[in-house]
């Protein structure tokens, strides 16, 4: 298969109800690359990634009706932030910039659904980062981000939570970048 040419006809798109029978993959995919990095990603249930796909807050990747990638987003902090999280792109599209067209969605998401909102993510990543500082994001301290205890407890699967839990949620391997509409609107 020619992945470079696939990945141009790769649809990226809003995940409703019609994409709920890929909710398996999507969490063993990120399953996966939770193994292989050896990083923190949250787990999430099938019922939490059904929610989102329910509510029109999660993005699909889609190579025909092959799963190739995957983020959703999620509000904190009664609305006042907005986290885009679970990001993967499946191995064989990987390198050819479908995370960036899924941030991207997820991104224009998130600010036409909560334009006021703080947008930010908490990533090990540097191909994250990068993405995240094109569409404007700064990286910040923990304490710039949301206080929301929710939000926070979902970090609890993550193999390295014990050193966020350890320094009172001030670090952890990740690194927060937030976006700010009222600073950083270009």
């Amino acid at each position: 298969m020619d992945t470079e040419n696939t990945v141009e006809t790769i649809t990226v798109q809003i995940a409703d109800e019609r994409y709920l029978g890929y909710v398996d993959i999507i969490l063993n995919t990120i399953a996966e690359a939770a193994k292989v990095r050896g990083t923190g990603i949250a787990r999430r249930s099938p019922e939490y990634i059904e929610q989102k796909m329910k509510e029109g807050k999660a993005i699909i990747a889609l190579n025909g009706d092959e799963f190739a990638g995957f983020c959703y987003i999620e509000t904190w902090g009664n609305k006042k932030f907005v986290a885009n999280s679970g990001l993967i792109v499946v191995d064989k599209f990987r390198g050819h910039g479908l995370a960036k067209r899924i941030k991207r969605k997820a991104f224009e998401l998130s600010r036409q659904k909560y334009p006021q909102a703080k947008i930010f993510g908490l990533t090990t990543g540097l191909a994250v980062m990068k993405i995240n500082s094109e569409l404007g994001y700064k990286p910040v301290t923990f304490s710039e981000l949301t206080d929301d205890n929710a939000f926070w407890k979902g970090c609890e699967s993550c193999v390295n939570y014990d050193i966020l839990q350890r320094t009172n949620r001030k670090h952890c391997l990740c690194t927060g970048m937030l976006f700010d509409p009222e600073k950083d609107e270009k």
